[in-house]
């Protein structure tokens, strides 16, 4: 399981390993725009486009790590938010990156996974991101944003598909934390900022599901037509 975890923090998607030549990198981009296109379509097709883009452009760039969550967030919050019913026909389904851009949006964990797995990708390291469950207390309801540590005590910003501002975790009165993880960890939330660890994020049913499918052969057709 250690050896499975420690893998996930650096895949992506399928077959795309951070240190790959980069000529090799280019074709998985083109195996996986190829794979959304033929699933949903040419304008999700160019939403992988352009996804992939900002992932190698950010890779040549020297980039700071603020700039990169940054661009992560507003390029994912471009994207329309749709309740899991409606797009897949069930209560609860966290789908992966290239399922949320075929279907051209999803709910607040489809936002969160895609950020984080593309904070990933572009360098930064997994000890610095959390998956943060929370309520959102003027919406009355559950959420997940994505949490940037710059430093280990430090307050966390919040990357959030409600705001596109990006704000420290203590100006984000409006959220309640519940319980945070990352590709190893399981934290439950004591303050804004903080927690205590709980085990390993393998507890978590529906985050071992979709690491199970980051794989461009099995993506997923949602129930409603948003190609186009």
């Amino acid at each position: 399981m250690r050896k499975l975890l420690a893998l996930l923090c650096r895949l992506a998607f399928s077959g795309v390993v951070l240190g790959l030549p980069a000529q090799s990198l280019l074709v998985e981009d083109e195996n996986m725009i190829t794979a959304v296109r033929q699933f949903y379509g040419e304008a999700a097709a160019g939403r992988t486009q352009n996804w992939r883009h900002l992932i190698r452009e950010g890779e040549a760039a020297d980039w700071s790590e603020r700039e990169v969550i940054s661009r992560v967030n507003t390029f994912f919050n471009k994207l329309e938010f749709i309740d899991d019913i409606r797009l897949w026909g069930r209560n609860d389904y966290w789908a992966t990156p290239l399922e949320f851009l075929g279907a051209g949006g999803g709910d607040c964990e489809d936002f969160s996974i895609a950020k984080y797995l593309s904070l990933l990708e572009l360098g930064i390291d997994d000890t610095k991101l959390r998956l943060v469950y929370v309520k959102a207390l003027k919406l009355n309801q559950f959420h997940m944003v994505v949490a940037y540590y710059p430093a280990p005590a430090a307050v966390p910003v919040i990357l959030d598909n409600l705001e596109g501002t990006i704000r420290v975790a203590t100006e984000r009165t409006d959220l309640e934390p519940i319980y945070s993880f990352n590709g190893q960890h399981l934290w439950l939330m004591r303050a804004r900022g903080q927690g205590e660890l709980a085990g390993e994020s393998s507890r978590l049913s529906l985050w071992n599901d979709v690491r199970g499918r980051i794989d461009i052969k099995q993506l997923q057709r949602p129930n409603i037509n948003l190609d186009g």
